[in-house]
């Protein structure tokens, strides 16, 4: 799934990069928590436009929560690295920018009312059925959003949605029958599947050494930090009834159960004397920190490590703010971290270094076989197209992945996505999966099949023709208006 995303993100990126708004009831902060806090003004002016910090961070968030749901929990910092989410991010934003001007062009604008029959259609805010403005108002500052943003936020995305609606297409029945043709067009094939378990390699260490040897750029440590810190003791004062009461009513809607209901005062007593008890912590860590910094905290418990970003036991955004101390600026305010409040001093930074080969063998070896395995596998396709004998299917449309039993559904999909573009009558088809699939088209015809459901046709063809015109809008944009980064360094 990951190389399948990897090769195809760019059409990702039309396909989720409209929805501004939709982070909150996904939850805001999650899996992806990127920080742009010293980022919070324009980062970068696209016609008359500005994009912000906040929206970056906003948008950088959505983006890791929808990967992640994809790819079931399992995406993480490094696969976002990888795949280059915070440009894709940014330039999501920057082709929102373009349509805002367009929109500003025209004289379009959002009515106050539009925006309230929008908001009140949205589920996250409702209680009992129908929206409710103290929901609205707690939901938001749950996800650290004042009303204010997020109507910013929400004026913005059905602006666009409204541009763009000027350019909706509509479908044809020449297309409509056209595209049905396409989908009925039918292949018997041969086809023989290769895998990698097909090849045998050499895997001795005079030839993983040779490959290292080639390949030491890409086997680097990773960039570790020298820090020390103090713990701060959890403070566990006796908290008076009246103090419960004053806090409770203050903060009623941080205490809510699985529902996602208010606590009652009983029910919710313990977890405000916790958090009392928390707030005092918080305090008396801030003033060890004023002390810790001057020199002048008394015997403290300093505890020295080296971290990293495979090995820091704490969390993505703390670690990130240890990579952004300098010597210069060595100390890190105190941060909660698994319930204990922390204060961080940095010590060193330490560079990048290439490992030894003993060091980086185990992947090397990973990346060995991969990388041979799959340059024999296509020599060895290359050398079968002409002679090899398979197995002979049955007529074959691209709705027929079914009856490639041989394949996965996934393999079965892509091969016959990928054969119907094929000019060749003998050929073999790369797939995601490290698969190789051998093919000779043996017959085709037109089946005859009555027009398939008319809703059906015309969805995939307005996606196909919203695509197209968003891309090609997109790089008309980019001709009109200028992009101009308020940023280095993103």
């Amino acid at each position: 799934m990951i190389s399948w995303m990897q090769k195809h993100r760019k059409y990702l990126v039309i396909t989720i990069w409209i929805s501004t708004i939709a982070f909150i009831g996904a939850g805001f902060v999650g899996w992806g928590q990127y920080s742009y806090s010293e980022k919070a003004g324009a980062i970068a002016k696209v016609g008359e436009v500005s994009v912000t910090g906040r929206e970056l961070q906003q948008k950088y968030n959505q983006l890791f929560n929808q990967y992640n749901k994809m790819l079931q929990g399992k995406f993480d910092q490094e696969q976002a690295k990888s795949f280059g989410l915070e440009k894709q991010a940014l330039k999501q934003l920057v082709n929102q920018a373009y349509l805002e001007n367009l929109a500003n062009s025209y004289n379009l604008r959002v009515t106050d009312t539009e925006l309230f029959d929008d908001l009140k259609t949205q589920e996250v805010f409702f209680k009992n059925g129908a929206f409710d403005k103290v929901t609205y108002a707690t939901v938001l500052k749950q996800n650290r959003l004042t009303m204010q943003e997020y109507e910013a936020d929400m004026r913005k995305s059905m602006l666009i949605q409204k541009t763009l609606k000027l350019f909706e297409p509509t479908v044809s029945e020449l297309e409509r029958e056209a595209f049905n043709t396409a989908l009925n067009i039918a292949d018997k094939i041969s086809y023989k599947i290769l895998t990698p378990n097909d090849i045998t390699i050499d895997t001795s260490d005079e030839a993983l050494t040779k490959y290292f040897q080639s390949n030491k750029n890409a086997y680097m440590t990773l960039p570790s930090y020298d820090i020390e810190y103090i713990t701060q003791e959890t403070v566990t004062n006796e908290v008076s009834d009246t103090e419960v009461i004053e806090y409770y009513n203050s903060h009623k809607h941080n205490f809510k159960n699985s529902e996602g209901k208010i606590k009652t005062l009983d029910n919710a007593k313990a977890d405000v004397v916790i958090a009392i008890n928390d707030k005092a912590t918080s305090k008396a860590a801030l003033k060890n920190y004023i002390s810790y910094k001057k020199n002048k905290l008394e015997n403290p418990s300093v505890i020295t490590r080296t971290i990293d970003a495979s090995n820091h036991s704490m969390n993505f955004e703390v670690f990130q703010e240890i990579e952004k101390l300098s010597t210069m600026k060595p100390y890190l305010k105190p941060r909660n971290i698994d319930g204990k409040y922390i204060t961080i001093k940095l010590l060193a930074k330490n560079s990048a270094q290439p490992k030894t080969y003993e060091a980086a063998k185990a992947e090397v070896f990973v990346h060995y076989v991969a990388s041979q395995k799959t340059a024999e596998l296509q020599k060895l396709a290359q050398n079968s197209i002409a002679t090899f004998n398979g197995k002979e299917s049955e007529f074959l449309t691209r709705k027929d992945a079914s009856l490639l039993t041989e394949l996965e559904v996934d393999d079965a999909n892509e091969f016959l996505n990928k054969l119907f573009e094929q000019q060749n009558k003998r050929g073999y088809i790369q797939l995601q999966s490290n698969k190789v699939v051998l093919f000779n088209i043996l017959e085709q015809k037109l089946l005859n099949k009555d027009l398939e459901e008319q809703a059906s046709i015309d969805t995939q063809i307005l996606e196909l023709k919203n695509r197209l015109l968003y891309q090609d809008l997109i790089k008309m944009l980019e001709n009109r208006y200028t992009t101009e980064m308020l940023v280095k360094g993103i």
